[in-house]
């Protein structure tokens, strides 16, 4: 009979800390190798922890909403599924004592003395309280990430002061921000509702304050709004808060332009057809995006301002081709990244697409996975939209909305040059792209080179 720890897993170079959002199971419950059986949210994303290994979940150390830093072990397993896993009962003698403090050393396995400490009542399972002793730094790293740590210190503030809208009360970069530029006489200490039906009108809520951007004007916050009678009031997912902060950024900060082409898919339509069965011999689903990414890839080396992002006053021309997939998941919106995608074949390319889309929506993406994009590509033609126009994906310069790809009526020129009424696969891209550095010739022309690639697509790019 054994106990294996598990710890809180490190989510990538930049991340220090994870806060633990939800336990999937329970003490007590049986879990497999490789199962997931918690949920921690870090600044870049929510993902979903698997078992180290197989038994039964025999004690949870770190509770929903607490933060702590990476390897602090959060709960351990019994490796015999028959094995008791209910700690006993206090005695008068002994009692279990509070969870560590977040920035605490894992706990050791050795046995306790056995001289118990006094009697004293142990802390709830949920929505724990810290220690009465508890020390400043201790609370400052549990209500917050280094990087807000820091920003406090520079601008001399009392964190405590600063209403969280994070996991448990956290306190994010974006509250720090909304806190700057607020007046002092809005800087009241928020409570967070929970869903509710409104039974009667109420008192219009003010829209939170837009979070300020280096070098361009403050703009003033939304009109407040007033939920009704028979209304749902709903507080914004993490996720959620984050995608509608960056757009609302983006779309201050760049100055957008679209441009529109079409695209007929007939021969890429062919090539795919022949290409199917092949493909998923090899476990891979061919789908139009798999084209779609290697002829934006393939051409992004010809077109660098299109790769590129803003600095300040300068422009900086990346060096990798990363091309960013939008999945729409049920509780928000994420990009994750294929790395170097103008180095893999369609097979390639089609295989990173088809795993990058599976762990987002099953939530095992690593911060990795969702950065340094250099170029963005969102298809909400998937869901029968004709064509979108998408928002910039900060700091990246250009963004690719692909449309619904179908067959269309269309103009055909017959051999002998005389012309006809046919019936073509086509499909419409609008690219987003930012006029301070992107000019529409340039993007006028990658958009073409783009459709000439697809349109001539070879056989043996696999």
């Amino acid at each position: 009979m054994a106990r294996i720890d598990v710890v809180m897993p490190q989510m990538g170079e930049s991340i220090t800390e994870g806060t633990m959002s939800r336990w999937i199971k329970k003490v007590g419950d049986a879990v497999k190798r490789d199962e997931p059986i918690f949920e921690i949210s870090t600044d870049k994303v929510d993902a979903e922890i698997p078992a180290p290994h197989a038994g039964v979940l025999a004690e949870v150390i770190v509770t929903e909403g607490q933060t702590v830093p990476v390897g602090t072990v959060v709960a351990r397993i019994e490796t015999e599924a028959g094995a008791a896993v209910a700690a006993p009962a206090p005695s008068p003698a002994a009692a279990p004592s509070p969870p560590p403090p977040a920035n605490a050393p894992p706990p050791s396995s050795t046995p306790p003395s056995p001289v118990a400490p006094a009697p004293r009542p142990a802390a709830p399972p949920v929505a724990p309280t810290p220690a009465a002793d508890e020390s400043a730094e201790d609370r400052l790293r549990r209500k917050s990430t280094p990087l807000v740590r820091k920003m406090v210190e520079d601008h001399n503030l009392d964190l405590g002061a600063i209403p969280g809208s994070g996991s448990a009360g956290r306190v994010t970069k974006q509250d720090v921000l909304s806190y700057l530029e607020a007046a002092p006489a809005a800087r009241a200490e928020p409570v967070t509702p929970a869903p509710v039906v409104v039974e009667k009108p109420t008192a219009p809520v003010a829209a939170p304050p837009a979070a300020p951007v280096p070098g361009v004007p403050s703009l003033p916050p939304g009109a407040p709004v007033a939920a009704w009678a028979g209304d749902r009031v709903e507080p914004w997912s993490r996720i959620r808060k984050l995608t509608a902060d960056h757009m609302v950024l983006s779309r201050r900060v760049s100055a957008h332009v679209n441009s529109l082409i079409e695209i007929d898919f007939t021969h890429v339509a062919g090539v795919r057809q022949r290409g199917k069965a092949s493909f998923a011999e090899r476990g891979v689903n061919l789908t139009f995006l798999a084209f779609i990414v290697k002829a934006i890839a393939d051409n992004l080396r010809k077109h660098p301002i299109v790769n590129a992002a803003v600095s300040g006053d300068n422009t900086i021309y990346r060096g990798d081709i990363n091309v960013g997939i939008a999945v729409a998941l049920d509780w928000g919106l994420i990009v994750p990244v294929i790395r170097h995608a103008d180095e893999l074949s369609l097979i390639g390319v089609a295989r990173a697409v088809q795993d990058l889309a599976d762990r987002a929506r099953t939530k095992r993406l690593t911060p990795d996975d969702v950065q340094k994009g250099t170029f963005t590509i969102t298809n909400p033609g998937g869901f029968g939209s004709y064509v979108g126009t998408p928002i910039i994906n900060q700091p990246q310069v250009a963004i690719l909305a692909v449309g619904a790809i179908e067959k269309r009526p269309a103009v055909i020129t017959m051999p002998d040059g005389s012309d006809a009424i046919g019936v073509r696969t086509k499909g419409m891209f609008c690219m987003a792209y930012d006029h301070r550095v992107v000019d529409g010739a340039d993007a006028d022309k990658f958009l073409a080179d783009v459709r000439r690639t697809l349109h001539a697509f070879p056989e043996d790019n696999a």
